[in-house]
């Protein structure tokens, strides 16, 4: 589910790797250090000077030393490797490299005489500003019902597909016939399918980073369509997936769970995919996740489309009523439907981020009477991504709203994502690549980029580095 690995997209750019290779000539002055060696391993993006920087050495013996060389082939420094220690989960024996202290900007390779040489990569200030708009622009590639033209796709450029003006009513929508129009947004996966959950959960991220870095992508950034008309390129791109949930909300106010083909399609390109799409399902969670995304959409679109922002309240209000007649919906795939289920059925975390995002939008005491009665559970468990991590959604939102949350409820919620951050912080620092999570399945990368998000939320309240290390 590809909208999963975008969760906490920009604390991803600090661990984004690229493609590396073998053949890349290096004036190194070691003769050991003319060959690339894949045992060598650090963020072949770059670090920004005031970072940790950190690499990994993967060995079965100790290794004494390593080297940071520059461009030029001249050595910057040389330093003792860290201890031994082991990786079993990939039955791997590690020394670490740590080269914090080179602050100057440069390009640079991480030397092992026994082994060779890292792959090339950069220490300077916004170092990862081009991975961070690629990240961004990445979901205006997975966009449907529009054709992605070359001035804006280049090479990536495709027909349009799935216009999604007729879609047929599954039965267990509620609706025995006829069919409705729900066209664009993006594509979940290369199953070319679309689901509210894995929908709003994602924009609540994307939209908390708008709220935390407004200024962060300007109009005519992204190169979109849409760029050059004055507005913010970020929240355009946003509007396109925004504009898609809001069509799949029933008149009654809740939502439809997903809109898919009865089975996933082949490997085949998406104007290749033909197979009848259908709306399918409604349910608990995916009302809330929707009513707890266009509640912050209120709020962040109210400069820039103030009609927008309030369409987005009233759906948002809608769904929670419609929540509140129907508490305990939960969502399964029909017998006859085998596209991806997401389902979940325990929806106390996604009450708590719906009714944390309208207090915010509306100061309505009833949503924080509703929050107060929800006990606080600060615990991070991997695998909870699209089921429970909402719970710290609602969190980030209130922390970040500060002026309207009783300081006795504020202050409860700030000291448990500290306490939590400094759990993972030392979870991170006792594993040999300094990850907080060490139980990886389908999906793991979310698991540690949404501890990533923590650490992000505690450095904001404290702004003490060893979080921003973490992130």
């Amino acid at each position: 589910m590809i909208l999963r690995y975008f969760s906490g997209f920009f604390l991803l750019l600090t661990l984004l790797l690229i493609t590396c290779s073998d053949n890349v000539d290096v004036p190194v002055a070691s003769p050991q250090a003319t060959t690339f060696s894949e045992q060598i391993r650090l963020n072949q993006i770059g670090y920004y000077p005031q970072s940790s920087k950190r690499a990994v050495v993967v060995t079965d013996e100790i290794l004494e030393n390593f080297q940071l060389v520059n461009e030029a082939g001249e050595e910057v420094i040389s330093e003792s490797l860290g201890p031994l220690t082991e990786w079993k989960l990939a039955g791997e024996k590690v020394q670490v490299a740590d080269f914090s202290s080179v602050d100057k900007p440069g390009t640079y390779y991480v030397v092992v005489a026994e082994l060779g040489r890292s792959y090339p990569f950069e220490i300077k200030e916004s170092v990862l500003k081009e991975a961070f708009l690629g990240s961004i622009k990445g979901m205006y590639y997975q966009r449907m019902s529009i054709p992605l033209e070359e001035k804006y796709a280049g090479k990536w450029r495709r027909p349009m597909a799935h216009p999604d003006d007729k879609v047929f009513y599954h039965p267990s929508s509620g609706k025995s016939t006829g069919s409705m129009s729900s066209p664009g947004g993006w594509y979940d996966a290369g199953d070319y399918n679309k689901y509210i959950v894995n929908a709003a959960y994602p924009l609540g991220q994307f939209l908390l980073f708008a709220e935390q870095y407004p200024g962060a992508v300007e109009d005519a950034t992204l190169n979109i369509p849409e760029s050059g008309n004055g507005k913010n390129d970020y929240l355009d791109e946003l509007k396109y997936e925004l504009d898609w949930i809001l069509s799949m909300q029933d008149a009654d106010g809740g939502l439809f769970h997903k809109l898919t083909t009865k089975n996933f399609e082949g490997m085949v390109m998406p104007h290749e995919a033909t197979s009848s799409r259908h709306i399918v399902g409604k349910g608990t969670a995916a009302t809330l996740d929707f009513a707890a995304a266009t509640a912050k959409a209120s709020r962040i679109y109210r400069t820039y489309d103030p009609d927008f922002a309030a369409q987005c309240l009233e759906a948002a209000i809608a769904a929670h009523q419609w929540a509140m007649k129907n508490p305990t919906l939960a969502f399964k795939n029909p017998e006859d439907v085998s596209t991806g289920e997401y389902g979940d059925g325990n929806f106390d975390d996604e009450w708590y981020w719906a009714n944390a995002e309208l207090f915010v939008a509306t100061e309505d005491e009833k949503y924080l009477d509703a929050l107060r009665q929800d006990d606080l559970d600060f615990v991070y468990r991997p695998g909870e991504s699209w089921t429970a991590f909402m719970r710290f959604m609602g969190y980030f939102n209130l922390l970040e709203n500060k002026e309207v949350v009783p300081a006795d409820y504020y202050e409860s919620i700030a000291s448990g994502i500290i306490d939590e951050a400094d759990r993972l912080m030392r979870r991170t620092e006792a594993l040999p690549y300094f990850q907080p999570v060490d139980d990886f399945h389908w999906g793991s990368n979310s698991d540690v980029l949404n501890a990533g998000l923590i650490f992000a939320q505690a450095y904001r309240l404290t702004e003490e580095g060893k979080y921003l290390s973490g992130a």
